[in-house]
């Protein structure tokens, strides 16, 4: 059986990469906490931290690897497996999460994304990033511009606001 789960957490230790048969894999920790209102003391009591190890295969741990740093809040969807373990004499669970999608949680700050230009030589018909943005506009379905700003011509806009560097990782209150 195979459970998928969504987490909600922060990256607990700096992502490494390694490789196996099928390509490179990131590993890393990540830590969920829940936080809770105590009405009798009317504070945010922080309740047990979860941990969980994390990784991330081929292009999606290539990807992490370079998006993802220790404190990040992220949010992590994948399988999960729960495996007993023995080493040393010491005994213990480990719960594993083989990650699907990883995103950083957009409630606790800002981030830019810069999708990843295909090559021609990778892919047989691949679009470039130029290439994608000018099929953006001839998507079916697409002639309807209502939602799109009077005079705006979508194809045209300047992402390089998206450029600049997240805030600092705001104080924990979720």
């Amino acid at each position: 059986m195979i459970d998928t789960v969504t987490i909600v957490g922060r990256v607990a230790t700096e992502p490494t990469q390694g490789q196996t048969g099928s390509g490179p894999v990131t590993n890393f920790r990540m830590a969920s906490s829940h936080r809770r209102y105590d009405n009798t003391t009317q504070t945010w009591v922080d309740g047990d931290t979860n941990w969980f190890s994390v990784a991330a295969f081929r292009q999606l741990g290539e990807h992490a690897k370079a998006s993802l740093r220790t404190g990040d809040s992220i949010i992590v969807t994948g399988r999960l497996r729960i495996r007993s373990w023995e080493s040393n004499g010491k005994q213990g669970t480990s719960v594993d999460i083989d990650a699907d999608a990883i995103g950083h949680d957009l409630r606790w700050g800002t981030t830019a994304y810069r999708p990843r230009a295909r090559s021609a030589s990778s892919e047989s018909g691949a679009r470039t990033a130029a290439g994608a943005e000018s099929e953006a506009s001839e998507v079916p379905g697409d002639e309807d511009e209502a939602d799109s700003p009077e005079g705006t011509d979508m194809s045209d806009l300047d992402l390089a606001w998206a450029e600049t560097t997240a805030d600092p990782a705001p104080a924990r209150g979720y």
